[in-house]
């Protein structure tokens, strides 16, 4: 046997065997580490774009609650959180020339179908500025009358208040109140209802919460 082929003979017996565990083991390493750092790089070149539209459609959703003419910050940007009666309430502050204008609440309440999420515009005065319905499972073609693209019903709060209506005028018309009901699914727009009532409520009772703390005569 020549040198050539002795030195061939050492290095096959030296080196690893395509199908050994360790061979398998390092090329399924290395498989996913490039993975790995495809993944970070396509995070890292998608991350900023995906906040910002992220932003833009937050942005676009309160603005169909508070209008434009009563604020001039950032509302996405305004985010604020409280524990208030011992439960955690999520709201937009807006503000006009520096001065708090009112808030955009979200708050969640139970529907026929499940859980109704709401985003609420109150004015610093107290009044309803917007409704709209986030997200719900309510009956397609009765409950969900409820969206602004179904119906213009959620348009009824606009411009209401603890001041312009009695207690008894926040319930549907079937109980005696001030609000429409829908044929064959009364319990949907009763728990909207009920859900901006109560949302009323809470601001007037922690008013100097949502709207922060401000100096004597503002």
């Amino acid at each position: 046997m020549n040198a050539a082929a002795m030195v061939s003979r050492g290095l096959t017996l030296l080196l690893p065997k395509r199908e050994s565990p360790l061979t398998q083991a390092f090329l399924l390493g290395a498989f996913t580490l490039i993975v790995c750092l495809l993944v970070a790089g396509c995070w890292w070149l998608t991350h900023g774009q995906i906040i910002q539209r992220e932003k833009e459609d937050t942005q676009s959703m309160l603005s169909q609650v508070f209008p434009a003419a009563g604020y001039d910050n950032a509302l996405a940007d305004a985010e604020q959180s409280l524990i208030m009666g011992g439960q955690s309430v999520h709201f937009y502050r807006a503000s006009l020339q520096g001065r708090p204008s009112g808030i955009i609440l979200t708050s969640v309440t139970q529907g026929y179908g499940g859980p109704i999420e709401l985003l609420t515009g109150i004015a610093a005065d107290g009044t309803i500025t917007g409704v709209r319905v986030i997200s719900h499972k309510e009956t397609p073609g009765l409950g969900d009358a409820i969206e602004l693209g179904r119906s213009p019903w959620i348009l009824s709060f606009n411009g209401k208040s603890l001041a312009n209506l009695t207690e008894q005028q926040w319930h549907v018309k079937k109980d005696g109140g001030q609000f429409d009901a829908f044929t064959g699914a009364t319990i949907t727009p009763r728990a909207v209802v009920k859900g901006v009532h109560e949302n009323l409520l809470q601001y007037r009772q922690y008013r100097a919460q949502f709207l922060g703390k401000q100096e004597p005569g503002q």
